[in-house]
C-alpha cells in the first residue's frame, strides 16, 4: 500500500491499484493481516494478507460461479459444507436454495466475519439464517474428523494457496472431502487463474480428477482479481456438470446477475491452451 493506493503484485513483474477513498478497517488476526477500505470504482473491499478478496460491486461474478453450478447440478443439496467464506457471499447464494436444509460454514479467521458483517453487509446477507451453522475453526481439521459421507455438496472457498489457505490445496484435503461427500455428491471450488497460476490451476485439476473420479475446470471473470481471468473446478464421482436440473436452475436465475442456464453450458468449454496445459 503507497499513500492512498493499494496495489496488489505477482511476483514482482505485474501490480493491480486501487485507489483508497478510505481505510476502513487493518488489523492483524492470528493467522492475517485483514484489510476492508473504499474505493471510487469497486466500493468496499477487503484484502487479505495484501490479496484482493472480493469487492461490493463485482462479488456476484465469483460467488455465483461457485454456487450454482454445484447446487443445480447435484441430486441432493440438502446439507452442505462451506470451507472459507467469511464474507458470507458463498452463503448468501445457498439460501437461495428452499431445497437446503443446512448449511455448515467453517472459516478459520473470525476477524474475516466480523470485519464482513460490520463493513460488508450486502454481501454477506445471510448470517441470521437458521440453517446455517457457523465454526470459527480449521476447516483441515473438520474436514479430517467429520463422519463420511455425510453432506451432498461441498465447496471450498478459500483464499490463494499461501498462509492459512495453503493447506487447501493439498492432496490430503481433497480425499477428505471425497470422504464426507455422499455417493452422489458434488465438489467445487474456485482454482486460481488459468494464466497467471497456471501450474496451481493444472495440479488442482489434476489431483482432483485423481481423488473424485473426474473433475471438470470452468471458467469466469472476476474483474478484482490480478489476472480478472478466473477458474473454477466442479468434481464428483458420478454427477455431470451439465446436466442441470432445470426447476432449481429457472428459479435461481432469476434471481442471479451473471449465472444463468446458457453461461452454465458456455463455462465448462475449456480453451485450447488450457486443455495443452492439463495434458502436459
Amino acid at each position: 500500500m503507497s499513500d492512498d493506493w493499494f496495489y496488489e503484485t505477482h511476483e514482482g513483474a505485474l501490480r493491480f491499484g486501487l485507489k483508497i477513498d478510505e481505510m476502513l478497517l487493518d488489523e492483524q488476526s492470528d493467522f492475517q493481516r485483514v484489510q476492508v477500505f473504499e474505493t471510487p470504482l469497486f466500493g468496499r473491499v477487503l484484502a487479505l494478507d495484501g490479496l484482493l478478496m472480493t469487492s461490493e460491486r463485482d462479488e456476484y461474478n465469483y460467488h455465483e460461479m461457485l454456487v450454482h453450478p454445484a447446487l443445480c447440478t447435484a441430486p441432493s443439496i440438502e446439507r452442505v459444507l462451506v470451507i472459507g467464506g467469511g464474507d458470507g457471499g458463498t452463503v448468501r447464494e445457498l439460501m437461495r436454495y428452499p431445497e437446503v436444509k443446512q448449511v455448515v460454514m467453517v472459516e478459520i479467521d473470525g476477524l474475516v466475519v466480523e470485519a464482513s458483517k460490520k463493513y460488508l453487509p450486502s454481501i454477506g446477507s445471510a448470517w441470521d439464517d437458521p440453517r446455517l451453522e457457523l465454526i470459527i475453526g480449521d476447516g483441515i481439521e473438520y474436514v479430517r474428523e467429520a463422519p463420511a459421507a455425510s453432506f451432498d455438496v461441498v465447496l471450498l472457498d478459500g483464499s490463494d494457496p499461501v498462509g492459512p489457505a495453503e493447506g487447501l490445496f493439498d492432496r490430503s484435503f481433497y480425499e477428505g472431502c471425497a470422504r464426507v461427500l455422499r455417493p452422489q455428491g458434488v465438489f467445487a471450488q474456485q482454482s486460481e487463474s488459468p494464466e497467471l497460476f497456471r501450474a496451481v490451476f493444472a495440479d488442482v485439476v489434476r489431483t482432483a480428477r485423481d481423488v473424485f473420479g473426474q473433475a471438470h475446470p470452468y471458467f469466469g471473470p472476476v474483474p478484482l482479481y490480478i489476472s480478472g481471468y478466473w477458474s473454477f473446478t466442479f468434481a464428483s464421482r458420478s454427477v455431470d456438470p451439465l446436466a442441470l436440473i432445470d426447476a432449481r436452475a429457472e428459479r435461481v436465475e432469476q434471481h442471479t446477475r451473471r449465472w444463468d442456464r446458457a453461461l452454465h453450458r458456455a463455462m465448462f468449454v475449456v480453451p485450447k491452451d488450457v486443455r495443452s496445459a492439463l495434458a502436459d
